[in-house]
C-alpha cells in the first residue's frame, strides 16, 4: 500500500461509534474533518489528546471542522472513555485495523527501545471534497489543538 500524502484523496470507511452508530467518511461530504488515530482508550496520551481536543470543540467547530477518532477499542470501551472525558465527538471501533491500514496508521513502532506493531499516533486533516488537507505524524498529545491549527495557519 503506498503512504497516503496532502492531496490525495481520503480513503472511505464505514464503522461503528461509541454508540454503536455507523459512521462513514461519506456522511461528511461538504465539511471538513479532523481524524485522528489514537492508541487506546483511558492512558495518559490518549486522554490528554482527546481531552485537548474536546475542550476546544467550540473553537474547531466554528472553523468549520468535525472530529473523528479511531482506535482499535471496542464500541464499548470507547463509550466508557467518551463518558468519563464528556467526548462530544465519534469514537471509531476499528478492531480489525481496516481504517488504521488504509490510512497508514497501524506498523512497526519503537517504544522503549522495543520493537512492536501498533497504533501509530497520526492526524490527518480533510477538506470538504474528502481530499488530505494536511497529515501530523509527530502528535504534541497536550497542545494537539494548537498544533492542527498552527499547521493550518502556516499553509
Amino acid at each position: 500500500m503506498q503512504k497516503l500524502t496532502e492531496g490525495m484523496a481520503a480513503p472511505l470507511f464505514t464503522a461503528k461509534n461509541q454508540n454503536g452508530k455507523e459512521i462513514s467518511l461519506e456522511q461528511f461530504k461538504g465539511k471538513k474533518v479532523i481524524l485522528y488515530f489514537y492508541p487506546k482508550d483511558n492512558t495518559p496520551g490518549c486522554t490528554a489528546e482527546s481531552c485537548n481536543l474536546n475542550e476546544n470543540l467550540s473553537h474547531i467547530n466554528k472553523k468549520g471542522f468535525e472530529i473523528i477518532g479511531v482506535s482499535p477499542d471496542s464500541e464499548t470501551s470507547h463509550l466508557g472513555f467518551a463518558t468519563r472525558y464528556s467526548l462530544e465527538f465519534n469514537l471509531l471501533s476499528d478492531k480489525e485495523k481496516k481504517i488504521l491500514n488504509a490510512y497508514g496508521a497501524y506498523g512497526e513502532k519503537i517504544s522503549y527501545g522495543k520493537t512492536s506493531m501498533g497504533v501509530l499516533r497520526t492526524t490527518f486533516i480533510i477538506n470538504e471534497e474528502g481530499i488530505i488537507d494536511g497529515i501530523i505524524r509527530k502528535v504534541d498529545t497536550k497542545n494537539h489543538t494548537e498544533q492542527i491549527f498552527e499547521y493550518l495557519n502556516n499553509r
